[in-house]
């Protein structure tokens, strides 16, 4: 049992590079808890200020909200699903599915948005495929329907819970460990909550799920192993949603985060020290007075009395540099347009140069959905082969994100169409695609019963 503990080089490597990760996505008071693992302490500097300084810690979250920016208005629209096939039993399952598909009430575009967010914190993201267990084996598949065995349903997984894997030398995965912790109380009579760590392990075609109750250290017992569903195709039932280094964006984003959020803070514990001037006396006398709003001074008549106060041009450097390290942050997220915030009133920039900067947005934004795309194909072919339903799913759509053009689609449409281009396969589709975007809030169901639809009014 102690085996399933061990941990793969590279998650031992990167687990405290994954916390942080989080804490700068999540930000508020998570980062506050953790706010000593970043705030730099100065040189010499007293035990009691530092702490002080901890207690007043703040946190300006650009790179959180530029992450949740990109998966927001990457599904924008929601994808197209198209799916081909005589099997009318499959393609109702599968209309549910795209409403429900975590058995939890999210819709499948939900899901992915969330993956891909956890794959722009973390530089990649998981899930698995599951279908409910059952007490008895089905004999046929209509019990197996009737009972929810044939129910697929998708679970997320984070990078930080796979401990442990080996792939074959195409990539594919040999098997895996999956670990996830909670506190668990079983029933109210229970002194408290108790620590429940749980490993499952996928091969090709067998799992095995192996749980601790209590502290590390304790015994490890399998609960539950068997064949999988994916064991007929001879695949691990985890699927990877994964960005390339160049557009793992909290990865480039987070060392100036940090770098702003010290500058950010060290500025305002200046300030507030500002705001409570130090007295300074000038005497050749020794001075043993006590100052303060309810008491007064004697002084000789050399003597001096003023105040100090800083002269404020390094607090103007510090706001410029602070400035700087935002406009960066934006910059090498690709969000130019953002960067100057405020002062983008005050930057001369010509209408062209405002749409090349957007272009590049855009080109990532498509970047990002093609790996969307990739992998809803992947997950959803699986469970169409795992089913035996016979169907051919197809992903499209997750490239335009203007909600305003798409009566430009219809006029390139209309022109596309007055070409004369003689191919019956070309209309129908194009009709299906301009139905679907017109129509990407609708409910799955009734998009797939427009396409049938429209298959059938070309059949007439």
């Amino acid at each position: 049992m102690h085996k399933i503990e061990r941990e793969h080089r590279e998650y031992v490597a990167n687990r405290a590079m994954w916390k942080k990760y989080w804490d700068l996505y999540i930000g508020g008071e998570r980062f506050r808890e953790s706010a000593g693992e970043y705030l730099i302490r100065r040189n010499r500097e007293p035990m009691e200020v530092y702490t002080e300084r901890l207690n007043r810690t703040f946190y300006e979250n650009y790179i959180g909200s530029i992450i949740d920016w990109y998966a927001a208005t990457l599904v924008r629209r929601e994808p197209v699903v198209t799916i081909e096939g005589g099997n009318e039993a499959g393609k109702k399952f599968f209309d549910g599915f795209l409403y429900d598909c975590d058995r939890k009430g999210t819709n499948f575009s939900e899901f992915f948005r969330d993956r891909l967010v956890a794959s722009l914190v973390l530089g990649r993201s998981y899930l698995s495929i599951e279908f409910p267990k059952t007490v008895r084996q089905p004999l046929t598949r209509a019990e197996e329907d009737a009972v929810g065995r044939s129910r697929a349903y998708l679970v997320p997984w984070d990078a930080d819970q796979i401990t442990n894997w080996c792939r074959s030398e195409d990539g594919s995965l040999d098997w895996i460990v999956i670990r996830s912790q909670e506190l668990k109380q079983a029933t109210l009579g229970d002194a408290g909550p108790s620590e429940v760590t749980r490993w499952i392990y996928y091969d090709r075609e067998e799992f095995g799920i192996y749980e601790r109750i209590g502290a590390p250290g304790g015994d490890i017992r399998l609960v539950d192993q068997g064949r999988h569903a994916l064991a007929a195709q001879r695949r691990v039932p985890v699927f990877e949603l994964r960005v390339s280094e160049g557009l793992w964006l909290m990865n480039k984003s987070a060392l100036l985060q940090l770098e702003h959020f010290n500058k950010s803070n060290a500025l305002a514990w200046a300030l507030t020290m500002g705001l409570f001037a130090m007295p300074v006396i000038y005497s050749e006398r020794e001075f043993k007075q006590v100052v303060g709003e309810s008491y007064y001074i004697q002084l000789g008549p050399e003597d001096k009395f003023g105040w100090t106060e800083p002269e404020g041009h390094v607090y103007q450097i510090a706001i410029d540099n602070l400035d700087r390290l935002k406009d960066e942050i934006y910059r090498i997220c690709y969000m130019m347009a953002q960067a100057s915030g405020s002062r983008a009133a005050d930057v001369a920039q010509t209408g062209i140069s405002k749409q090349r900067d957007f272009s590049i947005t855009q080109q990532v934004l498509r970047v990002y959905g093609d790996a969307v795309k990739d992998t809803m194909g992947q997950v959803l072919g699986a469970i169409s082969t795992a089913r035996q339903d016979g169907l051919s799913v197809h992903v499209s759509g997750m490239d335009e994100f203007d909600i305003g053009d798409f009566s430009n689609e219809l006029d390139d449409a209309r022109k596309l169409l007055e070409l004369g281009i003689q191919s019956e396969t070309l209309r129908k589709e194009m009709f299906k695609k301009l139905a679907q975007k017109y129509l990407c809030d609708a409910r799955p169901e009734i998009k797939s019963r427009i396409d049938a639809e429209i298959d059938a009014s070309f059949a007439r």
